[in-house]
């Protein structure tokens, strides 16, 4: 279903974010999995992209399987860096072939292991208004083409300090035809209230969706500060865990009780959708639903949820 048709009929979004797996057991492992997911009725699934689109096939194959079960809507991502024109122009035909109906446009990071980065597209604009020309060539079975999405750092782009800037770049990928707005993951919801009302006030006027990942250990927590690309967590959160002492459990019961006032909270506030980091694993997300009350896709469109 087109982006622009899922926020018209349901209202409000909940969606996943997964990665690829780096094995054919693995995947097919998370494959199997996915009837967990399913059963929450979410209104789409994301699926990563490495780094210079080193995990490119694994991408595009999750994906593809993913399309075949029932309740799951895959949006795949798709980078600028190390791909051209013609890498693209293919990409998009085998989805559009699938019948997937969105992307994920990113700008993408440089391979870590110093291979060629080298791209058609600078910035993620460039990739959205190349969508766009894709969406005019009537090759997509949906009239209007793919829906596109785009992500967005409430705590400020790592590599942009300019804030300013920052939001002239964002203004840019909207300018060329996304449909949506996916922020990278924050603990305080104060960040994205004001994010978001910097958007208004540069007349970005299309949905953004939240990002929301659940501490679930300490370990953890440095990964998702290296993923985030430094990502704040806020003292009373910090207090919290350190008053765990270390106990895995207590750390995990923690961090998904935070993931779910935020979401909560963001619910009170009218968020467009809230969008769950989910590392491949459902528990947490299943608790912050049913604590929620989120049940089917019926509760999904109510402002009350």
């Amino acid at each position: 279903m087109h982006l622009r048709d899922m926020f018209a009929r349901e209202g409000r979004t909940f969606s996943f974010e997964f990665f690829p797996p780096r094995s054919d057991k693995a995947a097919r492992e998370l494959i199997d999995s996915m009837c967990e997911f399913s059963k929450l009725r979410p209104t789409f699934v994301s699926v990563t992209y490495g780094a210079g689109g080193s995990t490119r096939d694994r991408t595009h194959n999750l994906v593809v399987a993913l399309r075949q079960i029932e309740a799951i809507d895959p949006m795949p991502h798709l980078t600028c860096v190390g791909h051209d024109e013609d890498d693209v122009s293919l990409i998009l035909r085998r989805y559009a072939r699938n019948g997937l109906s969105n992307i994920m446009a990113l700008r993408g990071d440089a391979p870590q292991d110093g291979s060629s980065s080298a791209s058609s597209f600078k910035q993620a604009a460039d990739l959205v208004r190349f969508i766009q020309r894709f969406n005019d060539s009537n090759e997509h079975p949906d009239r209007r083409g793919f829906g596109v999405a785009i992500a967005a750092f409430p705590e400020g782009h790592p590599q942009t300090p300019n804030r300013m800037l920052e939001m002239d770049y964002l203004k840019a990928k909207v300018d060329a035809g996304a449909d949506a707005i996916i922020t990278q993951m924050f603990f305080d919801n104060h960040d994205f209230y004001d994010f978001r009302e910097r958007c208004e006030l540069a007349g970005i006027t299309i949905p953004i969706l939240a990002g929301i990942m659940p501490v679930t250990s300490f370990k953890g927590m440095r990964k998702m500060a290296e993923l985030a690309a430094g990502a704040r967590y806020p003292a009373s959160l910090l207090r919290a865990i350190n008053r765990t002492q270390g106990r895995e459990e207590a750390v995990r019961r923690v961090g998904v009780h935070w993931a779910t006032e935020q979401s909560r909270d963001l619910l009170d506030h009218d968020v467009a959708g809230i969008h769950f980091y989910t590392l491949n694993r459902s528990t947490a997300t299943r608790e912050i639903y049913a604590t929620l009350g989120v049940s089917d896709s019926l509760a999904l469109g109510s402002h009350g949820a």
